[in-house]
């Protein structure tokens, strides 16, 4: 590990490689992410990426939540994240957030290249052959 900032329920690192890790510190079966912990996480992400274009695994693991549309909208058109993006990999085991992440992709972010996965290791592979492709 490299570097890493808490905000309130997530976690960000980076390790040696420059990707940017993404996990829920607790898993709440109502978590909303709404509009002003959607600027927090921004705000972590800028602090520990310092500016740098990074790939990104974001771990979902035991997630059971949602995110509101003024969230969603903020996320995916903030140019300071999409330009710093190169890609990511979302990691979970659940139906329900795979059809989460495709809905969000398919509706918000149809640009950032990403693969959802069930292993960190292939996450991280993806991760590093997408960053090599820059």
């Amino acid at each position: 590990m490299k570097k890493m900032v808490t905000v309130g329920q997530a976690k960000f690192w980076t390790d040696y490689d420059n990707i940017l890790y993404f996990e829920f510190t607790q898993n709440q079966s109502d978590f909303v992410l709404d509009l002003n912990t959607a600027k927090k996480y921004f705000n972590g992400i800028l602090q520990i990426s310092e500016g740098m274009s990074m790939s990104s695994v974001i771990d979902l693991r035991g997630f059971r939540g949602t995110f509101s549309t003024e969230a969603a909208k903020f996320i995916a058109k903030n140019s300071l994240l999409n330009n710093s993006s190169i890609s990511q990999a979302f990691i979970t085991n659940s139906m329900a957030t795979k059809l989460l992440i495709a809905s969000y992709k398919r509706i918000y972010d149809p640009i950032i290249p990403f693969k959802v996965c069930n292993d960190l290791e292939v996450a991280k592979q993806f991760c590093l052959e997408t960053s090599n492709q820059i």
